[in-house]
């Protein structure tokens, strides 16, 4: 939806009233299919059970399928972005997945420094959201509703990224306030009340209201940047997209 509604907001601002052109729609297609590919990576390499309240595939169909099934919607989305010809659309969404690679990669690990443990956060959330600010913003709120969120609400289970080892912003945030969380992030929550620990710190912590205005940073620079557009509904819508991603609890 939203590569669909960017491509018809860039038609307006360049003067083309025309409808969508079969190369963006394309270009939309490859990007789901990436999108579709990375969600089921996710999810195997998560141990998810449910995906927005249904089953999830690696839980249906087993691990090894769901693997071979999202390498085989990257094939295609390869194979239909390569018959478009056009060597620099190729090259920028080449640049999408290597970056949604390196993300996975950056996730497995921490830094030691405090310091640079934030920085390494934020470049990972980049790079797993395709690079797009917009995308961030979802990313640094859905790490703060697994926090506060209820199961129902999301649609999978919450409170996951501490049993998976990851330091997100909310604990990042609250380590400054309780610096015990370091040697808890350097055992990636393993110790027996880790979780629980980590869970109860964040909570007393202006973490979650930090990861807020971190969300809502780069929710300000997104409309920016989509306001250097010319005015149409589908900027405007992009500008609603954007703020209501601010406000949602799922």
């Amino acid at each position: 939806m939203i590569v669909l509604l960017a491509a018809g907001a860039c038609n307006k601002h360049t003067g083309n009233k025309s409808k969508i052109l079969q190369s963006q729609e394309t270009v939309v297609m490859v990007s789901e299919m990436i999108h579709t590919a990375s969600l089921i990576h996710d999810d195997v390499i998560d141990g998810a059970n449910t995906r927005r309240g249904k089953v999830s595939v690696n839980t249906k169909f087993g691990e090894k399928m769901s693997v071979l099934a999202a390498d085989y919607i990257l094939s295609c989305a390869s194979k239909t972005l390569a018959q478009l010809g056009n060597a620099e659309v190729v090259k920028l969404l080449a640049k999408v997945v290597d970056d949604l690679i390196k993300g996975e990669f950056m996730q497995l690990g921490s830094k030691e420094n405090p310091d640079e443990r934030f920085n390494h956060y934020l470049e990972k959330t980049y790079k797993k959201t395709a690079s797009l600010v917009a995308c961030c913003c979802r990313a640094v709120v859905d790490d703060i509703l697994d926090f506060i969120a209820t199961d129902k609400e999301m649609g999978k289970p919450t409170a996951t990224d501490l049993q998976l080892g990851l330091a997100t912003a909310p604990v990042l945030f609250a380590c400054e306030q309780f610096p015990e969380l370091n040697a808890l992030i350097m055992r990636r929550f393993k110790g027996p009340n880790d979780v629980e620990e980590a869970r109860q710190a964040v909570h007393k912590s202006d973490g979650i209201a930090r990861s807020y205005t971190l969300a809502s940073q780069y929710t300000k620079e997104a409309v920016k940047q989509i306001h250097k557009l010319s005015a149409s509904p589908e900027r405007d819508a992009l500008i609603s997209i954007t703020h209501k991603v601010l406000e949602r609890r799922k």
